[in-house]
């Protein structure tokens, strides 16, 4: 090891966490074929072809991913150490953050991020995409989001995943619904009314798949892709929905609906923050993975939200 260069670490922990010499050169400020000649060299170190090129960019073999998680860990241990005086300062230090949220983040979640945004990160502000959940990742290894919210598992040795809180599913009426009046709807409340299902671009399968289980997708007669419309739509119609409870509450808040227990257990959703790996990010965007999860990581009830959140 004493003729390793610590740079080939660096270029061979980028390029399994981004799978493209590009984007290794671009976050390293060189060439490709700098970053070319930076792998043939580790191949010959490691004696090992280390990443294959497929369709989806380079995929790393078995002894790269053995290698990977010791030359991380020393990484960071090392940046750690240097960077600590070239953090980022929001308060004094302007940054401009993309991130992708789907319409239920956008409702519930965005509110409470740009509250905490005023008053700890005065000179942050955010640009937000709609999550897609077969694009997300891709944006978010070539740059162009610098994190996403998203309940689907998206596992990949390219991004990080940090759980921030977990929620469960539940029934929403119009409150004044002429059939469903318990806290409780029951099996035979759900099999005799209508329903409405969202699926879409933003991962939640678990209502659909409920209501499949249990033969009841012909008592479907409006299928949305989003969920911010069904307050809309359930407080003018004795239609049913199936939504995250967290998300419930704060509609209620806002609409003349209400929540209603299920009558069957249904898998807990967990709501997760998607990032590059540590290694990967900027200053900047250290600051923004701490500042989010610390943020959303917070379990509050829709009443200790500021107003226009639930407005």
């Amino acid at each position: 090891m004493a003729s390793f260069d610590l740079n080939l670490a660096r270029v061979f922990v980028l390029l399994y966490e981004s799978g493209s010499v590009t984007a290794t050169a671009e976050a390293l400020h060189v060439t490709q074929p700098t970053v070319s000649y930076s792998l043939g060299k580790l191949r010959r170190h490691f004696d090992d072809e280390l990443f294959r090129r497929t369709g989806r960019g380079l995929t790393p073999t078995a002894g790269a991913r053995r290698l990977y998680e010791p030359l991380q860990r020393a990484l960071a241990e090392i940046d750690g150490t240097i960077r600590q005086a070239d953090d980022f300062d929001p308060e004094t230090m302007p940054g401009r953050f993309t991130i992708a949220m789907s319409d239920l983040g956008e409702a519930t979640l965005l509110p409470r991020l740009l509250a905490a945004a005023r008053e700890r990160a005065p000179r942050v502000s955010f640009t937000v995409r709609p999550f897609d959940v077969e694009d997300a990742e891709s944006h978010l290894r070539r740059g162009d989001l610098d994190a996403f919210v998203a309940t689907p598992v998206l596992n990949s040795h390219r991004t990080v995943r940090i759980p921030l809180f977990q929620e469960r599913y539940v029934g929403m009426v119009a409150s004044d619904h002429p059939r469903v009046r318990g806290e409780t709807v029951t099996l035979a409340e759900l099999a005799a009314e209508h329903h409405a299902t969202v699926f879409g671009p933003s991962g939640h399968l678990a209502p659909r798949g409920a209501l499949a289980a249990l033969g009841l997708l012909d008592r479907v007669v409006v299928e949305a892709t989003r969920f911010s419309m069904l307050p809309y739509l359930l407080e003018q119609t004795d239609l049913i929905a199936i939504v995250p409870e967290y998300v419930g509450e704060v509609f209620t808040a806002s609409h003349h609906v209400r929540l209603v227990r299920l009558p069957f257990e249904t898998e807990l959703i967990e709501v997760a923050l998607y990032a590059r790996h540590e290694s990967s990010r900027s200053p900047a965007q250290r600051w923004l993975v701490r500042f989010m999860s610390d943020v959303l990581g917070e379990q509050v009830s829709p009443a200790q939200l500021p107003p226009y959140a639930v407005r």
